[in-house]
């Protein structure tokens, strides 16, 4: 990988990456559509002389075209919010993979579970069978299904799948994102689903360094990956170690069907959250089998770890 462009740079699984590639020392470009966006990241990371930025609308192929001059390796970060997702999400796709097969690009999709439906294995491996039952798991399989399509024969894709994330960079888009930054500016917080049952969770950074390493391998591509996280963690244990990183024993409420629903009167999105909670009362769980067999060992900082220094760090930014 000599060169890398980073779609979606400033949302949260983008500005990781990025944050990664640029460690490595790898000559990259953050593209987004907000130029304030890209300067502040770029300024978070030092302005290394190796990051440029490039401002574009990753609908229009040609705008990732033109900043992808140079580069080998597309990761597409981007995505669109909930409640667009059904009519956005492939035709973001379709011009991300147009861009990459007209440069015969290698293109790293990062995505999440939400294609293979109901828990059917202990420890989900690459094979688990993909039967989603809601309308945004099967928007994410025939999203899937069309990013291997024969007809981007130049380009090569691979998927990486993600569980639910976390980290200094998680936004919204997260749902342990916007509980942790409220945790750690003080206020009274909310958590998306059930509390006592535990779940997966990754720390961005680490699956930030596993998504490179897999970036890196010609053989990894035109395949799924998975990248787990440290294990499984209640609700009410974030709450604990989020709560004694930031010194806050403000409320922290936990959202069921009812409040999400009360909540998405005014705040679209949220709404959206609903069909998805299954996912929060019966965790499915990824295996990193493949990965530690075919590419090493699985980073997993510990959650108390990796809470702490993402409270630490939003705490800075306030």
């Amino acid at each position: 990988m000599k060169k890398a462009i980073v779609v979606g740079a400033t949302g949260g699984t983008g500005a990781s990456v990025t944050e990664e590639l640029v460690r490595r020392g790898i000559r990259t470009v953050a593209f987004g559509r907000s130029r304030g966006k890209l300067e502040q990241l770029k300024a978070n990371l030092g302005n290394p002389y190796h990051l440029a930025i490039s401002v574009g609308d990753a609908f229009r192929p040609n705008d990732i075209v033109t900043a992808s001059e140079g580069a080998d390796v597309l990761f597409h970060c981007a995505n669109v919010p909930y409640h667009e997702m059904v009519s956005k999400l492939i035709p973001l796709g379709e011009s991300v993979m147009e861009a990459a097969n007209r440069l015969g690009l290698k293109v790293v999709v990062v995505d999440g579970i939400y294609p293979y439906g109901r828990r059917q294995m202990d420890r989900a491996t690459e094979d688990h069978p993909k039967q989603p039952h809601t309308r945004k798991g099967k928007i994410r399989l025939a999203y899937e299904e069309m990013l291997f399509e024969a007809r981007w024969s130049q380009a090569k894709v691979m998927i990486v799948r993600l569980p639910d994330y976390y980290g200094p960079t998680a936004n919204e888009a997260s749902y342990l994102g916007s509980t942790l930054e409220a945790i750690a500016a003080g206020k009274m917080a909310f958590f998306i689903g059930n509390m006592r049952v535990p779940r997966e969770y990754v720390y961005l950074p680490d699956a930030a360094f596993m998504i490179a390493e897999l970036a890196a391998r010609d053989e990894a591509y035109g395949e799924n990956w998975h990248v787990p996280g440290a294990g499984l963690i209640s609700g009410r244990e974030i709450v604990r170690i989020a709560r004694q990183a930031s010194g806050s024993s403000k409320p922290v409420i936990p959202l069921g069907r009812g409040g999400l629903s009360l909540l998405g009167m005014a705040v679209p999105v949220m709404k959206e959250v609903v069909e998805m909670l299954y996912l929060t009362e019966e965790p499915l769980v990824l295996s990193g089998d493949k990965y530690k067999r075919l590419i090493g060992p699985v980073r997993a900082t510990s959650f108390e770890e990796g809470i702490t220094n993402t409270v630490r760090a939003l705490k800075k930014k306030k």
